[in-house]
């Protein structure tokens, strides 16, 4: 892969990328952090790449303009939370404090998002352990470990040795969403395939999943917009 750049004002940092499955030439800009990515076949001249690159300049920077907005998590904000809005306060306390929709925090301004997603971590550990130790149970299958990490392409996977990777973000989802990933990737236990099989695990572990997984298809995107970076 290499970077160029779509000339304007600003210029627009440009991903390409070959690959030898392509058969035609292909342009994508990721909901989830705007980058522009252009797929080209192996055998394309990388001249033709950019010219068609130019050629749809004002389609790329559309879609640029169109994404929402970043949300730097601060105080007198608020931060998504199993489905509801946490509005977040200062406090003179060490650690971040739940008491019903009001998330303390120390009141550093330059450490409130270290804090927020200290808590969202922290209590993403505990429902996603939760859960996969009940369908784990369910399914008589035991898992290895459980890490989280802050995932772009995929909110959990299951490795060959049966352990679990979730992206911590989906405790900002509604739980049934979070138990839903929590299912599929148990599942993978069973079944290291996305076959009818599979499925029919995930439904006997999870009845009524489907809701929750559209959900992550059409929302799941503004859980990555949430920036905790100040």
């Amino acid at each position: 892969m290499s970077i160029t750049h779509l000339p304007g004002d600003p210029p627009v940092p440009v991903t390409l990328r070959r690959s030898n499955r392509a058969k035609r030439m292909s342009l994508r800009v990721s909901k989830l952090d705007g980058r522009v990515t252009l797929t080209l076949p192996n055998r394309a001249p990388e001249a033709e790449g950019i010219a068609f690159l130019r050629e749809k300049a004002d389609w790329i920077r559309t879609h640029l303009d169109t994404r929402p907005e970043a949300e730097v998590v601060a105080i007198g904000g608020s931060v998504p939370f199993e489905g509801q809005q946490l509005s977040i306060v200062a406090t003179a306390r060490r650690g971040p404090h739940l008491t019903g929709t009001i998330l303390e925090v120390p009141g550093d301004p330059a450490r409130v998002g270290r804090h927020v997603a200290a808590f969202l971590k922290q209590a993403a550990r505990d429902r996603l352990a939760a859960a996969s130790d009940r369908y784990a149970a369910a399914l008589g299958r035991p898992y290895g470990r459980i890490s989280l990490r802050d995932t772009r392409s995929r909110w959990g996977s299951c490795s060959s040795r049966g352990d679990l990777m979730y992206s911590w973000r989906l405790i900002m989802a509604p739980p049934e969403v979070l138990d839903y990933v929590a299912a599929h990737e148990v599942a993978h236990l069973a079944e290291m395939n996305h076959s009818q099989a599979f499925w029919d695990t995930v439904a006997r572990l999870c009845p009524g999943y489907a809701a929750p997984r559209q959900w992550l298809r059409r929302n799941g995107a503004m859980l990555h917009h949430v920036r905790f970076d100040n």
